[in-house]
C-alpha cells in the first residue's frame, strides 16, 4: 500500500490580521483550532508562517505580564532609538522616502521564528496545558498575513 495516499494538504488558508500596537503578541489558538476541526484530519501537522520579516510566531502563556515581560526583553534587546544601518534609506534603490525606519523590528525578529509546526493528534491541535499560539508583531500597527497548513491522516 502507498503510505503516502495516507497523507494529504487537509486544508490551507491565510489568516489576515490587523495589529493594534508597535509591539504585540495576537493569540491565534482559538482560529487554529477551528481550523484543525475544518480540516477533517485526525493525526498530523498544523504548520503556521508569518509572511513578513518583522514579525514572529511565538508558543507561550497568555499571561499578560509575561507579555509586559516579553516586550521589555525585546526593547532591551534591539531598543528604539539606536541607530540601526537598515534605517538608512539610501541602502538601496528601491526604497521610497515613505519606507518605516525598522532595524529595530528587524533585529527584534532575528530572535524570534518565523513559523511553527505543531502536531495535531485525534482531531485537535495539541498544546500543553498553558500554551498559546501568537502572532508577534514588532512593527505595527498593520495589515499582516499568516500562512496556515494542515497536513495528515483524515479521519
Amino acid at each position: 500500500m502507498d503510505t503516502f495516499s495516507l497523507v494529504r494538504p487537509a486544508h490551507h488558508t491565510r489568516l489576515r490580521l490587523t495589529s493594534t500596537a508597535a509591539t504585540e503578541f495576537v493569540d491565534l489558538t482559538d482560529r487554529l483550532e477551528r481550523l484543525v476541526a475544518e480540516s477533517g484530519i485526525d493525526t498530523g501537522l498544523l504548520n503556521i508562517q508569518t509572511l513578513h520579516t518583522t514579525t514572529g510566531i511565538v508558543v507561550n502563556e497568555a499571561e499578560p505580564r509575561l507579555h509586559d515581560d516579553f516586550h521589555a526583553t525585546l526593547a532591551r534587546l534591539a531598543p528604539l532609538g539606536v541607530a540601526y544601518r537598515h534605517d538608512d534609506l539610501v541602502r538601496r534603490p528601491d526604497v521610497g522616502p515613505d519606507e518605516p525606519r525598522n532595524g529595530h523590528a528587524h533585529c527584534r525578529a532575528l530572535v524570534l521564528q518565523p513559523a511553527v509546526c505543531l502536531n495535531v493528534v485525534h482531531g485537535r491541535l495539541l498544546l500543553g496545558r498553558w500554551q498559546r499560539v501568537f502572532f508577534a508583531e514588532l512593527d505595527g500597527p498593520r495589515e499582516r498575513e499568516v500562512v496556515v497548513v494542515a497536513l495528515g491522516a483524515a479521519r
